[in-house]
């Protein structure tokens, strides 16, 4: 491990989007602490873009007073360049920022299986020459990433590629993947997932997922959410609602997610993530000849390319982002939020952090010219989430230079 480690208070990093922080996270981070005592936690969290490709419908200063307030210590933000990704980059990035604190020894997170030792066996697999061929393989046969994926890891593995199936399993393997690439000796802890299925439609067993209160909270259905929310979380979510802050919706700025796409020529559609011959024409027809974003997905996706895919390049488009903006790695440390003992962490950072650490919106002016880029765009990215809020009046850009980290003296 790093040199100066043993000098500095070891940390549990957790990857999350949190929107909204329900009893699910609650009780990944009680278990994380349980089996963790002498830990802090530090979290890494999406901003106002998620790996969705859509608008976090909560602000992300929110959430991580959330978080805060659900046992993590410290929330640091992962830039939307690596947020609004699919799972190999989302990981890379959200891993390489915990690991880049230089206190982080254990990762933990949540999945279906509940166990490490089948997906380190994935995650090292999937790394390997045979699996990559059959990769290739099956991707020239015309299936999507992830079906290509688990059909070359069933060669490779067997029954144990099912694993894949499950999103949170998925993750899992692609933060250990990360871990591995970076030659990181971390350790690795899963708590199983509680209750309802990642976006499943109903709660189950006291859980609910998080796009599931994400639909209760646009129909105001406050008694509905309550039960699957800590009381923390129900409370600031109604502070922000009744600020006009809750929730954004990215339908809010359809006409001109639209009118974006259809001005864009097929070089500039060629730019975006996720791109392959031809997916430019249909993009660009797609956009013509629709009138709402879902027409829009709906056009534009297929076997090869899914729904998923076409939200994040539709919302890169939008947000104006290229697969040239997206370094190999984040260029700083954001702190989102803090208590007591997280203040105590960043200050340990100042020794054993190997990127800068952004306290202030102002601390973004002393980068080097691609980090300061990188800000540049999340703030420009935040001016676009303002636009998908309800209330008029909160929509004016800014926020990103107005905000500062939430502090908790706790």
């Amino acid at each position: 491990m790093e040199e100066n480690r043993a000098c500095c208070p070891p940390c549990v990093g957790v990857v999350a989007e949190f929107d909204p922080f329900h009893r699910g996270h609650a009780h990944l981070l009680a278990r994380v602490r349980a089996l963790c005592p002498e830990h802090g936690v530090i979290c890494v969290m999406s901003g106002h873009f998620t790996q969705r490709g859509s608008a976090a419908a909560v602000d992300k200063w929110a959430r991580a007073e959330m978080a805060l307030r659900g046992g993590a210590d410290l929330v640091l933000e992962l830039p939307v360049l690596w947020a609004a990704a699919p799972a190999e980059t989302f990981a890379r990035g959200a891993v390489g920022l915990l690991l880049d604190t230089g206190l982080v020894d254990t990762l933990a997170f949540g999945s279906e299986c509940g166990e490490t030792a089948p997906l380190a066996r994935l995650a090292a697999a999937l790394d390997g020459e045979e699996a990559q061929a059959a990769l290739r393989a099956h991707l020239a046969r015309g299936l999507s990433f992830a079906a290509a994926r688990q059909a070359a890891m069933r060669e490779v593995l067997g029954a144990e590629a099912e694993l894949l199936s499950g999103p949170n399993n998925n993750l899992g393997v692609e933060y250990l993947r990360a871990a591995r690439r970076r030659g990181s000796a971390v350790r690795a802890l899963t708590v199983p997932r509680q209750g309802a299925a990642h976006d499943g439609a109903r709660a189950e067993g006291g859980y609910a997922s998080a796009s599931l209160l994400r639909r209760l909270l646009a129909a105001g259905a406050w008694e509905e959410m309550a039960p699957y929310l800590p009381p923390e979380s129900l409370a600031i979510l109604r502070r922000r609602h009744g600020e006009g802050l809750c929730p954004a919706d990215l339908s809010r700025c359809e006409l001109g997610v639209l009118a974006r796409l259809r001005a864009m020529g097929e070089g500039e559609l060629k730019r975006l993530p996720g791109w392959e011959p031809g997916l430019e024409r249909r993009l660009a027809r797609a956009a013509r000849e629709s009138v709402t974003l879902a027409e829009l997905y709906d056009r534009a996706k297929t076997r090869r390319c899914p729904e998923a895919r076409v939200r994040r390049m539709v919302l890169w488009a939008f947000l104006g982002l290229t697969e040239e903006d997206r370094r190999a790695q984040a260029p700083y440390l954001r702190p989102l939020g803090c208590n007591r003992r997280g203040r105590a962490l960043l200050r340990a950072m100042e020794e054993t952090a190997r990127l800068p650490r952004l306290i202030r919106p102002g601390d973004a002016k002393r980068l080097d010219g691609a980090g300061r880029r990188v800000f540049q765009l999340e703030a420009r990215a935040t001016d676009l989430w303002s636009l998908c809020l309800p209330e008029q009046a909160r929509r004016r850009g800014g926020l990103e230079w107005r905000s500062r980290p939430v502090i908790l003296d706790v």
